[in-house]
């Protein structure tokens, strides 16, 4: 049996793997990761950290081997050569100067020489190449050459999540490829590092928004109730599951609606309950007319990390304001991931609730919206003229 990850001290809070509230890592906070890992300066220490393929000294050369006209990093997975065969230079530019070429299988010019960026990269590998093992903080410190408090910060100051959230997304990738190939659940759960089915339902229960059989199988017979009803955007569907509320959709006819339902749950029960959401009709509706939204409002909605933490971001931003692209990635410790930012708000499952809305361009112009420019103007008016009621009503 495989055995399970064991995680010890990876996260802010051991009792919830994404934090709501995101930290905003400064350079004073980033940590120097060539301290305690000397840059080698003899042949023979370079050729020492070739043999151990010693990750941490990828950057500072590459060896090239004369016998197949190859240059590599010095943690390349093939086959180590023959010493005699083998040249130092300091960079890829020398030693293609010398008339070799860049190896295909570890990619010597990918390294872009910052040895933060390439530990993280490297981290990255090995997580996902050992979600089956028991690893720790201390092992991976040890295996990297680096404190398990370093190689921890480090890590969130590069992706901005722990390796704990990063590990948990790869299963939960591994987990759904596996169960959307028709794979049983045990060989699933297996294959995707998960020690026992406890474990499995413990993590995947908030993340599925359903058992894994069910969603091995389309989702089939899982309860969805929904309503429609008329709001300031047009008509609105408002989905739930047992867990909360699965998706919040905009169009202009019920058929509309319902068929975008159907298209992102195919094989549920999906069931028509005005009655019984009422109550959260008439929330999300108060909401949008410029109260402000419960913030325990129950969501149940798949995501990956980067989707949590971009969404999470989003419901921090105060109501009736709004803030750039560019912004949330800096927030998130992302600042180049500005498209990538974009598309997580397009794929929010759950307008309003989740206010990707209020994310706009940093010229100023509005930006796409997956429910129509239109209705983005519109709620944005309503927020803005709803908080100036509230400092009118205030100053009263």
């Amino acid at each position: 049996m495989r055995a399970n990850l064991v995680w010890q001290q990876w996260s802010d809070s051991p009792s919830q793997g994404y934090p709501l509230k995101l930290r905003i890592m400064t350079t004073s906070t980033i940590i120097n990761l060539q301290e305690g890992s000397a840059v080698p300066h003899s042949n023979q220490e370079r050729w020492q950290a070739v043999l151990a393929r010693d990750r941490s000294q990828d950057g500072a050369f590459v060896f090239a081997v004369s016998s197949t006209g190859v240059y590599c990093r010095p943690s390349c997975p093939s086959k180590r050569p023959r010493r005699e065969n083998v040249t130092f230079y300091r960079s890829s530019r020398e030693a293609e100067k010398a008339g070799f070429r860049a190896c295909l299988r570890c990619r010597p010019r990918a390294t872009s020489g910052n040895p933060r960026s390439e530990l993280v990269k490297a981290l990255c590998r090995y997580i996902e190449q050992h979600l089956d093992e028991t690893i720790t903080l201390e092992h991976l410190g040890t295996r990297f050459q680096q404190s398990p408090f370093h190689l921890q910060r480090s890590f969130k100051a590069v992706l901005g999540i722990s390796p704990r959230a990063y590990a948990d997304s790869c299963r939960m990738n591994q987990l759904k490829r596996n169960l959307q190939a028709g794979h049983s659940v045990t060989r699933a759960m297996y294959d995707a590092g998960y020690g026992s089915s406890s474990r499995l339902y413990e993590r995947t229960a908030s993340q599925l928004g359903m058992t894994p059989d069910k969603y091995r199988r389309g989702a089939i017979a899982a309860p969805i109730r929904y309503t429609c009803a008329d709001s300031p955007l047009g008509r609105m569907l408002i989905a739930t599951t047992d867990k909360g509320i699965c998706a919040i959709q905009f169009a202009d006819s019920d058929d509309e609606l319902e068929h975008g339902l159907k298209h992102e749950f195919p094989f549920a029960n999906r069931r028509r309950d005005d009655e019984a959401m009422e109550s959260l009709k008439h929330d999300l509706l108060r909401h949008m007319r410029g109260e402000k939204l419960n913030p325990s409002l129950p969501l149940d909605i798949q995501a990956t990390a980067f989707q949590r933490r971009v969404w999470s971001c989003l419901q921090a931003i105060p109501f009736g304001e709004t803030c750039s692209y560019s912004q949330i990635a800096k927030t998130i410790g992302q600042p180049k991931a500005r498209r990538a930012v974009a598309r997580a708000c397009a794929t929010n499952p759950v307008a309003v609730a989740i206010p990707c809305h209020r994310v706009v361009r940093e010229d100023g112009d509005q930006g796409g919206y997956r429910w129509g420019v239109e209705r983005k103007q519109a709620l944005l008016e309503m927020e803005q003229k709803g908080s100036l009621k509230r400092i009118g009503d205030l100053r009263m």
